[in-house]
């Protein structure tokens, strides 16, 4: 479990096709400071497993080893070496929860329909499709590539997110542009509210 308050953006040092599975190698500077092998890590808010560690310099490079469906449902695909990827250790018991609930389970992927700067501030919109829209709700939480957020607006087919400038700074999302991939998480509060109601009816 995780609370989509990203530690740092890590920079992905490697992916390649391996045997069964896609290996993929981040860089980081804080959250590979207590990671073991075996131990969980959300990038970019899909949730992996540490497959081994190396000391490198003032960090350590972390593996992971992907299944093709967490690579073809997400924003990993199109990652590349250089990439910033946004990272958080999973919720400890006596943790603080700053944002909500985020699982690492995504849901699919959105498409950045605008990415722009209003003032002291950033304006992000996202189109989703229909079973990822019918969660999202105004004011409620979404996690977009792992980060929790709060929806400003709602339309047909996507939502609004204003970012503030710490959030713009320490995440991979200064990377994306109009048309960029990201990846969506829903509120998982409602997920759990649409299955009792249609228990319910049934």
């Amino acid at each position: 479990m995780f609370t989509g308050i990203v530690e740092e953006a890590g920079v992905v040092e490697e992916i390649k096709p391996g045997n069964k599975s896609i290996e993929l190698a981040v860089f980081t500077k804080l959250c590979g400071k207590t990671l073991k092998a075996g131990d969980s890590l959300a990038v970019n808010g899909c949730c992996l497993t540490v497959v081994d560690i190396k000391k490198r310099g003032s960090g350590k490079v972390v593996w992971f080893d992907l299944l093709v469906e967490t690579w073809n449902k997400t924003n990993l695909q199109f990652a590349r070496k250089g990439s910033l990827v946004n990272l958080e250790r999973p919720l400890r018991a006596d943790g603080l929860l700053g944002g909500h609930f985020v699982t690492g389970h995504i849901d699919g992927i959105g498409t950045v329909t605008r990415w722009e700067r209003v003032g002291n501030d950033w304006v992000l919109d996202i189109k989703a499709a229909d079973d990822i829209m019918k969660y999202i709700v105004y004011k409620g939480s979404v996690a977009v590539d792992g980060i929790s957020l709060t929806v400003a607006g709602v339309n047909p087919d996507g939502f609004r997110i204003w970012i503030i400038p710490h959030t713009y700074e320490v995440t991979a999302l200064r990377e994306r542009t109009v048309g960029s991939a990201v990846n969506i998480e829903a509120d998982i509060i409602g997920k759990y509210v649409e299955k009792f109601i249609l228990l319910r009816q049934s």
